[in-house]
């Protein structure tokens, strides 16, 4: 395991200058028409990548009145010759991006934040550190970006948020958490629901009976198995890996905070040396497709999710993300030895 190297050395930004601002060109989304009678958001998908079929069945699955398969296969095919412009055009835009140490100007926020047992136990796989990326040069996967979401982010931030409240928007380690509701729907069925993307399974915790407090026990344990729902770290985090930055998770933190005019963020790194690593790190979807992330002359970057001529705006229905967990219990007798 390797812990975050030079900890005393790395600090949290004291002045807004040091993040860096730049005006960025940006097609103002259309605001979602709120006498819809239905619960509706609004999606920004990149369009030209993936392939068309995923382009189609995404808009058919999820968009309020989509267009016809016409419509969107001519708008998919500009966009993929916009594609194929800047893969000779920015070949290599996305080799050898600056990867800053963070200055030592404000100590305390980056230790509070390296004290978070998230921190420790989450990012000890590989070699990490927290530095400044450039948001221009990161490599992405996610396609879409929820509008919705990004204003409310942009709201809660106002015109002008200090150091402080970037960084803790980044690396945000009184982990907030999202509204979620649970219940039991059956003797071996619990399904949690909440309107956060991240919910998800975080595994098994096998327990002692003495790890649990505060819960009358049913019997005499003699062990507990926790079946554990919940959220993610949340942390801005990116891995580093043939010379690339690819961007793992804070995709709308990033595309907010760049359309603001932020150019450089506090960010997680994980350095990756190979494959296997790669898999343990990275999403399954850069796994399995870690020749295009890794090896494509000019892959999908987060410029591309403010160029209007590769990404389509449209009303999605809202959705709920829904976890549901089941158990099985087998009581048998067995001839002894």
């Amino acid at each position: 395991m390797t812990a975050l190297p030079n900890l005393a050395q790395v600090e949290s930004p004291s002045r807004l200058e040091a993040i860096g601002t730049k005006p960025i060109a940006l097609v103002e989304p259309g605001a979602v028409d709120s006498t819809c009678p239905h619960a509706v958001d609004e999606t920004l998908y990149l369009t030209g990548r993936p392939t068309l079929k995923k382009f189609l069945r995404y808009v058919r699955s999820h968009t309020v009145d989509p267009p016809g398969e016409g419509t969107l296969t001519d708008e998919w095919q500009a966009a993929n010759e916009i594609v194929s412009t800047l893969e000779r055009e920015e070949a290599g835009l996305a080799d050898n991006p600056p990867i800053r140490q963070i200055e030592l100007a404000s100590q305390p926020l980056l230790l509070e934040f390296l004290k978070d047992p998230l921190v420790r136990n989450g990012f000890n796989t590989v070699p990490t550190e927290v530095a400044w990326v450039e948001l221009d040069r990161l490599v992405v996967y996610q396609k879409h970006i929820d509008l919705t979401f990004v204003r409310d982010l942009e709201n809660k931030l106002g015109l002008s948020p200090c150091a402080d409240a970037i960084f803790r928007t980044c690396l945000p380690y009184d982990h907030p958490q999202p509204p979620v509701k649970w219940s039991r729907v059956h003797h071996d069925t619990f399904v949690f629901m909440s309107p956060s993307n991240d919910l998800r399974f975080l595994g098994t915790m096998p327990m002692q009976p003495n790890q649990i407090k505060d819960y009358p026990a049913p019997g005499n344990l003699v062990g507990v198995v926790g079946l554990a729902v919940g959220f993610g770290s949340n942390f801005m985090n990116a891995i580093y890996s043939e010379n690339r930055l690819i961007l793992n998770n804070g995709s709308h933190r990033a595309y907010a905070l760049r359309r603001m005019g932020f150019t450089h963020l506090p960010c997680i790194v994980q350095h990756v040396s190979s494959l296997a690593e790669l898999d343990v790190v990275a999403s399954s979807e850069v796994v399995d497709d870690s020749e295009y992330y890794l090896k494509h002359p000019r892959p999908s970057m987060l410029t591309d999710y403010f160029n209007p001529k590769l990404h389509k705006v449209m009303p999605v229905h809202r959705r709920l993300r829904q976890v549901t967990v089941k158990f099985e219990i087998e009581e048998n007798f067995v001839p002894a030895f």
